[in-house]
């Protein structure tokens, strides 16, 4: 039986969502694994200013660099755990509910969620050109330049919309009975 277009355009269709999921999801998780490991930088900073406070004269760049090293972690940590499911969720009727409703459900509400990162990415972006246009400083007596941490957030929050984006494919797949 020859394939019609229709049935041409639905097998491409399909082939591109279930290899834009594979590849986001195989790039998050690497970033996330990855990214896991820094909380031992941020324990190595922190712990090198109570040990300069201590014995020493206090150094100047710890605590800016534990914020920068938090919000490298967190921003890059945020697709995996969406990815994994152990972001934290109101589940205050949600745990009762069946699979095909919890995908009902997540396929509506994870627009919102798009909504906000389309915003937070647009706002990130011009923060992050500005940074790198003017060599944006941070006001505090160490005065690093704030691009690379602003260039971390916009990847963080791309890599997040893609999530967003992939995991909306999963639950659309879900209520079709489909795995991905």
């Amino acid at each position: 039986m020859p394939r019609t277009a229709d049935t041409r355009k639905e097998l491409w269709l399909t082939w591109f969502i279930s290899h834009y999921v594979s590849v986001v999801d195989a790039i998050n998780y690497r970033v996330g694994r990855l990214v896991m490991y820094g909380i031992f930088v941020m324990i190595a900073i922190l712990a090198w200013a109570s040990i300069s406070k201590t014995f020493f004269l206090p150094s100047l760049w710890t605590l800016e660099m534990a914020q920068f090293a938090m919000v490298a972690y967190y921003m890059l940590g945020g697709p995996y755990a969406i990815q994994m499911g152990s972001h934290v969720r109101m589940d205050l009727f949600y745990h009762a509910w069946s699979d095909h409703r919890k995908a009902y459900f997540d396929a509506f509400t994870v627009f919102f969620l798009i909504f906000f990162l389309g915003v937070l990415l647009y706002g990130a972006i011009d923060s992050a050109q500005y940074a790198v246009e003017y060599n944006e400083r941070s006001y505090s007596s160490w005065r690093p330049y704030m691009w690379p941490i602003k260039i971390i957030t916009v990847i963080g929050i791309v890599l997040m919309l893609l999530q967003a984006i992939s995991e909306f494919f999963k639950d659309i797949a879900r209520i079709h009975g489909i795995t991905l």
